[in-house]
């Protein structure tokens, strides 16, 4: 059985939420009921996600983000029962 999940994590490498061995089993990110995958960095307690824009970089070479407020859901993307209600077989 999977682990659960962190109420924060991020993708940048500099960042203290980031966590190497879970990105790579591939985590989930649903905002607003819709699946995100250009997410940078998420917290569920507080409920937000930060989001890239595009291909635009800051002046130390990393994305530019965006943070919006919702209700986030995370999940691992190769579990069985983590596909949404409507594409369950």
């Amino acid at each position: 059985m999977n682990e659960p999940l962190p109420d924060r994590l991020s993708a940048d490498e500099t960042s203290p939420h980031y966590n190497a061995a879970l990105l790579e089993k591939g985590v989930g990110v649903r905002f607003k009921g819709v699946e995100k995958t250009n997410v940078e960095e998420y917290c569920i307690s507080e409920g937000w996600v930060r989001l890239t824009v595009g291909n635009t970089r800051d002046r130390r070479g990393r994305p530019m983000t965006v943070k919006l407020k919702g209700p986030v859901e995370v999940y691992y993307r190769d579990a069985p029962d983590s596909a949404p209600e409507g594409e369950k077989a």
